[in-house]
């Protein structure tokens, strides 16, 4: 699965700045609110949004810097740089964010540290809340969008999408609002219990949830890295596609490989009818590529080797 190109990464451009800009903002309001209150939670919610701006920064630059066009030194492009800005991004929200959370969390519960005046805290977390809100509103509306024109359901579209900037919005900004209630419920509790222990552990949850969120994002981009082929349901179309073809009479390999957000890579063993003609084969070799780009503009490179089939030739 991929985006399509232009529109798609302009898109994620926009919802990585809209991102970006929104945790920015609130993320100072978050460090005057911990710092006048003394909240574990609230401080753990800035440094939340202060590792959520700089991995938008990183995703930008992914977006960036993945896109440039094919050259000499690198003929497939850039794309999978992505993925390494993409994978930077998320050991950022592991050490920046998960960890001053966790630790932040921990030393409260043991230092037994009181928190307030509450109020001003309340104020930035119910206005954080809307401005974070705004920015899930706009990856959802992205995520569903492409979707959509998947025709896949958005769960699975998470799971299988080669664009992690926008899954890495989506998960970032999910996180972040749950993170705002678990800070507010956090100083709720210590507020009407007077004790810390509440904004203890909300801190510590705060930090594990940003865990398990660089945790995903971290195996999103090395699987990319490696070299993931396409989801199944689009390999087997691919070798229907390719087998459709008058004078193929089989297509015993098929290899595809994820090279970019928008870029795919085909390669597959063909075996042509035996009485078929060079020209014939020539011919069928160009129609495959022109119908496989048509219906599926994310396929960048079609490479097809004739070979001789037999019996024991792998399936599609």
């Amino acid at each position: 699965m991929a985006a399509v190109a232009e529109p798609a990464e302009s898109e994620s451009v926009g919802t990585v700045v809209v991102a970006g800009a929104a945790n920015l903002a609130i993320a100072f309001a978050k460090l005057v609110a911990g710092l006048t209150s003394g909240s574990a939670a609230m401080l753990s919610e800035a440094a939340h949004s202060f590792a959520d701006t700089v991995t938008e920064v990183f995703l930008y630059v992914a977006l960036r810097r993945g896109s440039r066009p094919a050259d000499e030194e690198h003929p497939f492009g850039y794309g999978k740089e992505s993925w390494v800005w993409a994978f930077i991004a998320a050991l950022f929200t592991f050490v920046g964010g998960a960890g001053f959370s966790i630790y932040h969390g921990i030393n409260t519960i043991i230092e037994g540290e009181e928190s307030g005046p509450y109020l001003a805290s309340y104020i930035v977390l119910a206005v954080s809340f809307l401005a974070e809100g705004v920015s899930f509103l706009k990856a959802r509306r992205q995520v569903r969008t492409e979707s959509s024109r998947w025709n896949v359901s958005t769960r699975r579209f998470l799971r299988l999408t080669p664009d992690t900037t926008v899954k890495a919005v989506y998960f970032e900004d999910s996180a972040a609002l749950i993170g705002l209630v678990l800070a507010a419920a956090g100083l709720g509790l210590a507020e009407i219990t007077g004790n810390a222990l509440w904004d203890g552990l909300a801190s510590i949850l705060i930090g594990l949830l940003l865990l398990v969120v660089a945790a995903v994002l971290a195996k999103s981009n090395v699987t990319l890295l490696v070299g993931r082929a396409v989801p199944p349901r689009l390999h087997d179309r691919i070798a229907e596609d390719i087998a459709a073809l008058g004078v193929v009479t089989a297509v015993p390999t098929l290899f595809t490989m994820q090279i970019g957000p928008d870029d795919i890579l085909v390669a597959a063993k063909v075996d042509f009818a035996d009485d078929a003609p060079g020209s014939e084969i020539e011919k069928a070799s160009d129609e495959a590529e022109r119908r496989l780009r048509a219906r599926y503009p994310q396929i960048r490179y079609v490479f097809l080797d004739p070979t001789r089939g037999s019996e024991d030739s792998p399936g599609l």
